[in-house]
């Protein structure tokens, strides 16, 4: 049964999705007016993640993900770059949808923007105000944390323990400190839109309310953003949502741990942050998302040099693998399933089966990736221990070494890694390769060992790396 940590409940939980075999996700996206840093985007990782799991475990999920395109940061962004404001939405929102690619990052089945939705929330805002859990003040409108009995039960803290200064608006119209801006009236200059209490935008909070339940439904199964969101943004989406529809509005919460750089969570504001096109344009997308991967999701984790390197080796270990059971599997690899399916109960039969039973035994653990990639590094231990007979021809060690190939792809491609080889499928390289391996073979044979060697150099310079076997000499890319 595949469990998750709720963090409205404070356990771990199992998942029971609201319609059987559903699940509706929703992700938190971002404000749009600047670049990604890593930490960012180690949380839409982990959105990724569970998508796969969940998909890969037999449910239909539909993922949401929001942009936040009109704000404060957005309009200041617009004011420093002289451009409007969908072209700051434009600029970096692509931006980020580039560096999530380079990531293995699919894309979410609903990408909502907030400026999409502003007659819908206006709507919601109207409401609000009827309900009597909103009030307008001098042309804003303000939720009445008052109001809401269940205000503080996400964060567990009540209205006395609560203080202003989490991104709460300060403003001699409220009437609470903690009441939140629901509908905000225009400054001069600011874009805006129409409403019953004159030309203004929505508030932050309101955005993800309006389209959480549009598209999923109130009730809907799993909500994920950074913990930094659970008090105020998440805790004012409760508060919105179920004082309008007076019912649940997520069965299960997911935040993920934040990223720290020098001890201190690392953000914009703090200017210290770690871009994400920065840090691939240094280590390959995979490197980056194994990182992201190694500690549980919950997990605050350090983001350096050191711990990217050890990321990037561990990958490595996969590649080699991969590149070692091709070259001896050659027409007999099997291919990389594109979006691999088990459900429950239904059991790799193969030479595999343990593995993949103690990776969906870690990940059905509130998606224990720790322990999913520790069980595929177990499965790669084995593995290679079949390449040399494989490459003799042995059939007992070939048929093992295909099978455990094939658990390997299932396995990292439910993880969302990749190992592209474009120019290794080409026959005219293979066949270059293989005939200055040849060559070198001949020169070793003739004790021409000057000759060996600078073809071995010369191939590593070309980026190609050669090992020498008892089975022979094989090759792969990244030399």
């Amino acid at each position: 049964m595949l469990r998750i940590h709720d963090t409205m409940q404070r356990r771990t939980v199992p998942l029971e999705p609201r319609d059987e075999g559903r699940v509706g996700l929703y992700g938190c996206g971002p404000t749009v007016y600047n670049y990604a840093h890593i930490g960012n985007v180690r949380t839409f990782l982990w959105y990724d993640l569970m998508r796969r799991y969940l998909a890969y475990r037999g449910f239909e999920v539909t993922y949401v993900m929001n942009y936040t395109d009109v704000d404060d940061k957005m309009i200041e962004r617009a004011r420093i770059e002289g451009i409007p404001l969908d072209g700051v939405a434009s600029k970096y929102g692509a931006a980020l949808e580039e560096d999530l690619r380079a990531l293995g990052v699919q894309p979410p089945d609903i990408l909502s923007r907030a400026t999409d939705h502003i007659d819908e929330m206006v709507d919601a805002i109207e409401e609000l105000v009827a309900r009597g859990f909103a009030y307008e003040a001098e042309g804003d409108v303000w939720f009445s944390v008052d109001s809401f009995d269940g205000y503080g039960k996400l964060s567990g803290r009540t209205l006395e323990d609560m203080r202003a200064g989490e991104r709460v608006e300060p403003s001699a119209s409220k009437r609470h400190p903690l009441d939140f801006a629901l509908w905000k009236s225009a400054k001069e200059g600011e874009p805006s839109w129409p409403s019953p209490w004159g030309p203004g935008r929505p508030g932050w909070h309101i955005e993800c309310s309006v389209m959480a339940t549009k598209y999923l439904g109130m009730g809907f199964d799993i909500h994920g953003g950074g913990a930094d969101l659970i008090f105020p943004h998440h805790e004012n989406e409760i508060a919105q949502a179920e004082a309008l529809a007076g019912a649940p509005f997520v069965r299960h919460w997911a935040h993920s741990g934040l990223v720290q750089m020098d001890d201190e969570k690392m953000s914009k504001s703090l200017g210290n942050v770690a871009l994400a096109r920065d840090v691939l344009e240094r280590y390959p997308g995979e490197a980056v998302r194994y990182w992201a991967l190694t500690g549980s999701y919950r997990t605050q984790v350090s983001f350096s040099e050191a711990a990217m390197d050890d990321a990037l080796h561990a990958y490595e270990r996969w590649r080699t693998f991969h590149d070692a059971a091709r070259h001896a599997l050659r027409d007999d690899m099997p291919p990389r399933p594109p979006s691999p399916r088990r459900p429950p109960g239904e059991e790799d039969t193969g030479v595999g089966r343990g593995f993949s039973a103690r990776f969906a035994e870690a990940m059905d653990d509130d998606f224990n990736s720790a322990g999913a990639l520790g069980a595929v590094h177990e499965l790669v231990r084995e593995a290679n221990k079949c390449v040399a007979g494989a490459q003799r021809g042995d059939d007992s060690d070939r048929d093992a070494l295909r099978q455990l190939t094939e658990t390997f792809l299932e396995l990292t491609s439910v993880l969302g890694f990749s190992f592209p080889s474009p120019a290794e499928d080409s026959e005219l390289l293979d066949g270059l390769v293989t005939y200055l391996l040849e060559l070198r073979d001949q020169a070793r044979a003739e004790r021409a060992f000057d000759r060996a060697d600078g073809i071995r150099a010369r191939l590593r310079e070309l980026g190609i790396a050669v090992e020498d076997t008892p089975a022979g000499s094989r090759w792969r890319l990244g030399g």
